[in-house]
């Protein structure tokens, strides 16, 4: 079962010809986790066919309106395509009352409840059957959060031939000792998992910094993720004023990935001012070779590991 992540938009605080403004897609299992919701991106969905009907979460790093002003719009066309399925949407204070507010000033009528829970407090803010949600705050010039998708570790892997020689029937006993319980056999000896099953398999990790200087927290927050997606708004060159307007430079995202021993590292919030990435790929190439500057549309595939 891969997770799959399409970026959506990667351009950082205004469009441009070539990028539209934040927002990330992943889909798992058949459902969608959207990290930030820019202008627009119904548009972006339509033209990479993600679909506006099935499971779906939002979750916003903060309510500048790069990150956030694309919801309205969302709410529209989904209402607008009747969907029914609720819609979650996580985000900082403020989120509730801009999405009220929207509902209360602009002509449309949902089609479907919107659930929508403001985060007070950082920590697993999501917990489902098989992944979390970790939240914490980040360095950016208002409150703004960087997210974390984990997925929940899988059972070991289960070797047949063990239990065959070890003379277990299979059907029921073999479901049981794959979930982690013993079984009794027929002759009265005890089984444990442990003598058939391989150690619990650790789940794929996805981290997202939204917009953010470094911040002391980040490397245990995004310790050896599959792929980080870390704010790159400005060259090295222009590190004061990324520092003045609460982003990072390159490098700064490529230490990042350094210090959290992360697999893969992909650079967005992109500035206008970069027609040409090369300079930015070029800086955190030498400091983190596994790096790729985001493209609008671009997919990234994490397959799940069986060993």
């Amino acid at each position: 079962m891969s997770l799959r992540v399409i970026l959506l938009g990667t351009a950082g605080s205004v469009p441009t010809p070539k990028r539209s403004l934040p927002a990330i897609l992943i889909q798992r299992k058949g459902e969608q986790l959207m990290f930030d919701c820019g202008e627009g991106v119904q548009r972006q969905m339509i033209k990479a066919k993600t679909g506006f009907h099935g499971k779906m979460k939002a979750f916003i790093s903060h309510m500048h309106g790069d990150h956030v002003l694309g919801l309205p719009g969302l709410l529209q066309t989904m209402a607008l395509l009747d969907r029914e399925r609720k819609l979650e949407v996580y985000g900082p204070p403020g989120i509730k009352r801009f999405i009220e507010s929207i509902r209360e000033t602009v002509q449309f009528v949902l089609t479907f409840p919107v659930e929508i829970q403001e985060i007070e407090e950082t920590g697993v803010i999501c917990d489902e059957e098989e992944y979390t949600v970790h939240a914490i705050w980040a360095n950016h010039v208002i409150p703004s959060l960087a997210y974390a998708l984990v997925e929940k570790s899988r059972p070991g892997k289960f070797y047949p031939e063990k239990a065959k020689v070890l003379g277990i029937p299979e059907g029921p006993m073999w479901s049981r000792l794959q979930h982690g319980h013993k079984v009794k056999l027929p002759v009265g000896r005890v089984v444990k998992p442990g003598h058939v099953v391989g150690p619990p398999r650790p789940g794929r990790k996805i981290v997202y910094t939204g917009d953010t200087r470094p911040f002391e927290g980040f490397v245990k927050f995004a310790d050896g993720a599959d792929l980080l997606i870390h704010d790159a708004t400005l060259d090295d060159a222009l590190a004061e004023r990324a520092d003045e307007d609460g982003h990072s430079t390159s490098s700064q995202a490529a230490e990042n990935a350094k210090k959290t021993k992360v697999k893969r590292l992909v650079l967005t919030h992109i500035s206008a001012r970069y027609d040409d990435t090369s300079l930015l790929l070029e800086q955190a190439q030498k400091i983190f070779k596994n790096t790729q500057v985001a493209e609008d549309f671009m997919r990234i595939e994490i397959p799940l590991l069986d060993n």
